[in-house]
């Protein structure tokens, strides 16, 4: 195929997948489902630039993580500067004003255009040509005020662009198809219709077969252990929470269960009073060696505060002059910090929260991942550690991934495995078979109830 009739000369350096992938966008609403890493957002810009240059344009919106939305600011003004981009943001009043601007794409927050729905002049007044939901797993349960919002808006075509469409459950990509394709899935046909509307509305390419020469990623589990008084703490904590969960009885919800799990989950990192860490001594073994090998690295952690999280973690690495990545940082503050680990070679270590840190960044710097600690899904792992693995990548990517055997660690590490198999039966498209999703049956499984 070829973008050639559209006149657009600029697109033609761009990879043959890519331009396919622009041809798919143009051609309607699509999740684009692509690997991490491959592009995902210059195939869609490239198409926006594509549809605003025909005479029956409408404006575009495009809806992000609020952490993203400089970052496709700036995407959107490298790769589409002809376009007139209005970047709904700031306070209340800020947002208001950016709506009453005239632009071919209006980029919002998800949060912010929840808030912006009622407005008079906002988006649910208006007819989009394009909207656009990136790190559409955003919308996967189709109960949430935001997936409602989504779905809502008159639009012409849907664009849901997701490296992990499937995170838990099957519900998750019948939510994304009710966007992308409202009212198409019949459940009386489930299986068979899923199915073939998802090979109709999906466009998946994995990076081994379009990209043959990037860099090999390889993994590493390491188990550490526990330190003697982590052990003892762990123990403890685990028979109290048993007992208090056999207390509740009929009573007993998902809440609940995740209170110990993460009770657990942070004793695997350090121990609650001293700190102490078999992970945390390890990692900081490694890291140096790394380091002294020319080698950048990025170091993942759900826990944020210490003893537990990224910010004990930092203080370990001080000698490799580590720069930190939190959900609590200005948007500003932390494209700061993408940019001065790109650019700065005494930069040797980023240390970033998973939810914060594992969505939307290119950080081919760092050629060595760390997992402090793992996610309930395989999914979230792998796009914290495509931050690095991905287009310019020049070197191999090594990844370590730390689990403590016996303790709630290893336990969820078997019920991602199940999840994992789930996400290569329906995104991969191997033989359709039902798996059981994430619920109460798991959590108390892997609390060993």
């Amino acid at each position: 195929m070829s973008i050639g009739p559209f006149g657009l000369d600029w697109l033609h350096p761009l990879p043959v997948y890519q331009r396919q992938g622009i041809e798919r966008l143009l051609a309607g609403s699509l999740l684009l489902a692509d690997e991490m890493g491959l592009g995902k957002t210059v195939q869609a810009i490239g198409a926006l630039r594509v549809l605003a240059r025909r005479p029956e344009a409408a404006p575009a919106l495009i809806v992000v993580p609020a952490g993203l939305v400089l970052q496709w600011r700036a995407q959107l003004r490298d790769w589409a500067p002809e376009l007139r981009l209005a970047t709904v943001l700031g306070r209340p009043e800020e947002r208001a004003a950016a709506w009453r601007t005239a632009a071919d794409i209006y980029l919002i927050g998800y949060e912010s255009l929840l808030a912006d729905m009622p407005l008079p002049g906002g988006p649910r007044r208006r007819q989009w040509g394009v909207v656009l939901a990136d790190e559409a797993q955003r919308l996967r349960n189709k109960r949430t005020d935001i997936a409602a919002a989504l779905k809502a808006l008159s639009r012409q075509r849907s664009w849901a662009l997701t490296g992990t469409p499937l995170e838990n459950r099957l519900d998750d990509l019948v939510s994304l198809l009710d966007f992308v394709a409202p009212g198409q899935f019949d459940r009386r046909e489930m299986m068979i219709g899923f199915r073939r509307l998802l090979d109709a509305m999906q466009l998946r390419r994995r990076r081994a077969d379009v990209l043959p020469e990037l860099p090999p990623k390889t993994r590493f589990v390491i188990d550490p252990g526990l330190t003697p008084r982590q052990r003892r703490a762990y123990d403890i904590a685990e028979s109290e929470g048993l007992v208090w969960l056999r207390s509740l009885g009929a009573e007993i919800r998902v809440s609940h269960v995740l209170e110990l799990i993460l009770r657990l989950k942070q004793i695997c990192n350090a121990h609650p009073e001293t700190g102490e860490s078999a992970k945390f001594d390890d990692l900081t073994r490694r890291a140096a060696g790394h380091a002294a090998a020319g080698e950048k690295l990025l170091v993942f952690s759900q826990f944020v505060a210490a003893p537990f999280g990224v910010q004990a973690i930092a203080a370990r690495l001080a000698r490799l002059r580590p720069l930190l990545l939190t959900g609590g940082q200005p948007a500003a503050t932390r494209a700061q910090a993408v940019a001065s680990f790109s650019q700065d070679d005494s930069r040797q270590a980023m240390v970033l929260s998973v939810r914060a840190g594992g969505l939307g960044l290119n950080l081919t710097a760092a050629s060595v991942v760390f997992h402090a600690d793992l996610w309930w899904t395989a999914a979230v792992a792998t796009q914290a550690e495509d931050r690095a693995h991905r287009i310019g990548q020049l070197r191999p990517v090594q990844v370590f991934a730390y689990t403590c055997a016996d303790t709630i660690e290893s336990r969820v590490a078997a019920i991602v495995a199940r999840k994992q198999a789930l996400f290569d039966i329906y995104v991969e498209g191997v033989d359709i078979a039902a798996l059981a999703s994430l619920d109460l049956d798991d959590l108390l499984e892997a609390v060993g109830f």
